[in-house]
């Protein structure tokens, strides 16, 4: 045909419909495109181009009216004329409205182009050795394949980093997990273990949704932040611990239980009448260099936990507890009970008491026994803990808590 029509049989023309009639002039690639592959890399970019699933299925029930596998090449027609009717029955039966509309959708963003007939119909008519075809033109899907292939291949790179970045905020959430168990059996009495328990918690649920990258990057700097405060807390504690004179927190005593108590004895003998101090009300502590700090009063004042839920919290007890425990009194009775038999020498019960108070000191016993298995020196525990409260830094109330959670859970 000596001419090319610009407008559609009526309907309106827009710059962009110009635009795609003006680009479907040039040349098809020499060697064609493979139509199920330009297919395969316009869905995966199809948000880009503004397309929708049900835009791509039309274009699909197009593509299979052309009889060829590749556009272009040695096939120099591009033009399909299947009815509206015709086209419906390979969607599956799609309502002809609902056709219409994606069709428009395709022809405005420019990946088909209409060549429609003076009377608007779709047919192909030979004159000679010349076929003249009305209906849709296809040659725009291999020319714009260049350019559909970029955009899928930027937006599977998208798609990369939005799933490694969602895989390490698993990570990163998992490890703030861990890392605040072992905080909780290093400082129970810290209170930042509950509040970065908590973002754990709420970043899990964040994680059932799907997220859009900005605010995965928001989440991934707050767990970082966590992560760095939990690693410099714990750090912090191994140093004053692997510093920390084995006289007074007695970590260095390993091997067994009898080993450890065996070795509080041979401690108690070596100083002397520094246990006798520990009957009175004040008390004076000596630090490695021999200075005499000033006398720490004792604490007389009750846990601030009721005794109920320590109770509840702590069963293991109930063994040795005859008649059962009823006010803070019977609980520090049991305790005396319980002491010797974990090991734990009599100066640093003593010490305990002083720095916690007798029934705070007896909450502690009965909390370690909850967790005997996992603490290697109870004695050497014990007196860290007594070192903490007598610096005014411990509280057995989250030892309580972290025992009502392990239940829980």
């Amino acid at each position: 045909m000596d001419y090319t029509p610009v407008t559609p049989f009526r309907r309106s023309v827009n710059a962009a419909i110009l635009k795609h009639h003006a680009a479907a002039q040039q040349e098809v690639p020499p060697s064609g495109v493979n139509k199920w592959e330009a297919l395969r890399e316009l869905a995966a970019a199809r948000i880009a181009f503004g397309l929708s699933d049900r835009d791509l299925s039309v274009l699909q029930a197009l593509v299979s009216f052309h009889q060829s596998t590749i556009l272009g090449g040695n096939e120099s027609e591009l033009v399909v004329h299947p009815s509206n009717k015709a086209i419906c029955e390979r969607l599956n039966g799609m309502p002809c409205s609902t056709m219409r509309r994606h069709l428009a959708n395709l022809v405005q963003t420019g990946f088909v182009v209409r060549r429609d007939s003076p009377n608007g119909k779709r047919y192909a008519r030979r004159y000679g050795d010349e076929k003249i075809a009305f209906g849709f033109d296809l040659a725009p899907l291999a020319q714009r394949f260049p350019e559909v292939c970029k955009a899928a291949e930027a937006v599977r790179a998208a798609e990369e980093r939005y799933r490694r970045l969602r895989s390490a905020v698993s990570l990163m959430r998992r490890d703030l997990v861990g890392l605040v168990e072992y905080g909780r059996s290093l400082r129970p009495d810290l209170a930042v273990w509950d509040q970065a328990s908590d973002l754990a918690v709420l970043t899990a649920r964040d994680l059932r949704r799907k997220l859009d990258f900005a605010e995965l990057q928001q989440i991934e700097a707050t767990l970082s932040k966590a992560l760095d405060a939990t690693r410099g807390l714990l750090e912090g504690d191994q140093t004053e611990n692997m510093s920390t004179n084995a006289v007074i927190n007695e970590q260095h005593h390993n091997n067994s239980d009898k080993d450890s108590y065996d070795s509080e004895l041979r401690l108690e003998k070596a100083q002397g009448d520094c246990t006798a101090s520990h009957h009175m009300s004040a008390s004076v502590a000596i630090d490695e260099s021999g200075k005499v700090d000033e006398p720490v009063s004792k604490v007389d004042h009750l846990p601030r936990i009721p005794l109920g839920l320590v109770l509840a919290a702590c069963r293991e007890y109930q063994t040795y507890a005859n008649p059962p425990v009823r006010h803070w009194h019977d609980l520090v009775r049991v305790a005396d009970v319980i002491r010797p038999m974990m090991g734990i020498s009599p100066s640093a019960w003593d010490e305990a008491k002083r720095y916690m108070g007798p029934e705070e000191a007896a909450v502690v016993i009965v909390a370690m026994l909850e967790r005997f298995g996992d603490i290697h020196s109870p004695g050497g525990y014990l007196r860290s803990l007594s070192a903490k409260a007598a610096l005014g830094e411990f509280s057995c109330g989250p030892m309580i808590m972290a025992l009502m959670r392990k239940d829980a859970a």
